[in-house]
């Protein structure tokens, strides 16, 4: 487990099991959990101020991505520099670089929201759906051509569990 800073808010303060990795370089505020073997990369900032920021096991949370009360499942990838504001993103899903999901929106289960997209507030994407654009579009995944084993299997958060372990100095 890494020396995030941390941050008390009115009487909570961030948890994180002993065996997910958290850089150093990530800021964690208020009621803010780390379940087992997940994994919060450099510039991350999750704030736990208004609602929990819960990041369910083996998720990764990449770097400069910004969490605000918001419920990440298992197994789940949040791209760089991604923005979930008061969200949930469901087991198996992945956020995209620099995405953003605003409030009351659900991500489902094994979904796929591509880079940059921007997911209006109040959304409830359902599970194995593709989502892509500004504003979003929502496609299921068996009317796409897109292979979801092969994305989830290259950018799979087991791959990024083992990398996590490897770039100890991020997480000392």
């Amino acid at each position: 487990m890494g020396s995030s800073k941390q941050y008390a808010f009115e009487g909570t303060s961030p948890k994180t099991d002993e065996n997910a990795r958290v850089s150093h370089e990530s800021t964690l505020v208020g009621d803010v959990r780390i379940e087992a073997n997940a994994s919060v990369w450099p510039g991350a900032v999750l704030r736990g101020d208004v609602g929990p920021v819960i990041i369910g096991e083996r998720s990764h949370v990449g770097d400069n991505a910004t969490i605000h009360a918001s419920v990440i499942g298992e197994r789940v990838m949040i791209g760089h520099g991604a923005v979930l504001n008061d969200a949930a993103v469901e087991n198996g899903a992945l956020v995209g670089f620099n995405a953003t999901i605003n409030s009351h929106v659900t991500v489902g289960a094994g979904s796929i929201v591509a880079s940059g997209t921007t997911v209006p507030e109040g959304y409830e994407i359902p599970p194995e759906s593709f989502v892509r654009g500004v504003p979003a579009e929502v496609t299921p995944l068996s009317e796409t051509t897109i292979d979801p084993e092969a994305i989830f299997e290259e950018h799979s958060s087991g791959s990024y569990t083992n990398l996590a372990e490897r770039h100890e100095e991020l997480f000392e």
